[in-house]
């Protein structure tokens, strides 16, 4: 069982830069509240359906996680530049330039939407736990506790958000990282895996289910605290700019 907690990898769940944040999240929060309020639209009492927010939850992590596809990209394979040189291995980068350039020239456009399929599978599902579960938890909150629409609500329902995400997104963050970081042909097709279904099965069959959880407590401890500084902070921007709470 520990074995999911062990030979965690740093860059298994590697945290977004700030201009990739801005154009990841801007992007799944519109999408999601655009299907809320727009395509899909509550109830007459407020209630707005499991199966709706599952909908657009996915459906906000794809169109965000497809867009910041190349550069995702780009930070995974610098990010992968540290093992190297611990490992003795020569650079392959010297910057963020230089880095979408070679991208570019060994796998042409295509290349840099490589693994994007996991990518976005991975998104569909992280959001599918922090948007859906925050939304559906806090809202439950609001109108069957005695709780109001305040830090604690905002909190608990965070809290809820990250430990959903973590545990559907883990598997998908496993895939994502093998099959990004792989050998590639100058057609920009991987080597190891011929998709993310192949490398999932890879996995399992030669590692075992717990694999897929590789990472899994640093990815939740990682989590957790970001969903509630996030929402928390989400929360209170919307209150100062006069507009109505998620």
């Amino acid at each position: 069982m520990m074995s999911m907690f062990k030979n965690h990898v740093p860059s298994l769940t590697p945290r977004k830069a700030p201009w990739m944040k801005m154009m990841y999240s801007g992007g799944r929060m519109v999408t999601y509240e655009h299907l809320r309020e727009v395509v899909f639209g509550k109830s007459e009492d407020k209630h707005y359906p499991l199966w709706k927010s599952v909908i657009g939850g996915m459906l906000a992590g794809v169109i965000g996680q497809f867009l910041a596809n190349p550069t995702d990209l780009v930070k995974v394979q610098m990010q992968m530049e540290g093992r190297r040189k611990l490992e003795g291995k020569p650079l392959r980068f010297r910057g963020v330039h230089h880095a979408f350039a070679k991208i570019l020239a060994e796998g042409g456009i295509r290349g840099l939407w490589a693994g994007w399929i996991p990518n976005i599978q991975r998104a569909a599902l992280v959001n599918m736990g922090d948007l859906t579960t925050y939304d559906t938890v806090k809202h439950y909150l609001v109108l069957n506790t005695t709780l109001e629409d305040n830090i604690m609500t905002h909190g608990l329902s965070s809290f809820c958000s990250g430990l959903v995400a973590s545990i559907l997104g883990t598997p998908a963050d496993v895939i994502k990282s093998r099959i990004m970081n792989q050998p590639r042909d100058k057609q920009g097709r991987g080597l190891l895996y011929k998709s993310s279904t192949d490398c999932l099965i890879q996995a399992v069959q030669g590692e075992g289910f717990m694999s897929l959880y590789k990472g899994f407590l640093p990815s939740w401890l990682r989590m957790t605290p970001w969903s509630l500084v996030f929402w928390l902070t989400y929360e209170k921007i919307r209150e100062m700019s006069g507009v109505t709470p998620f």
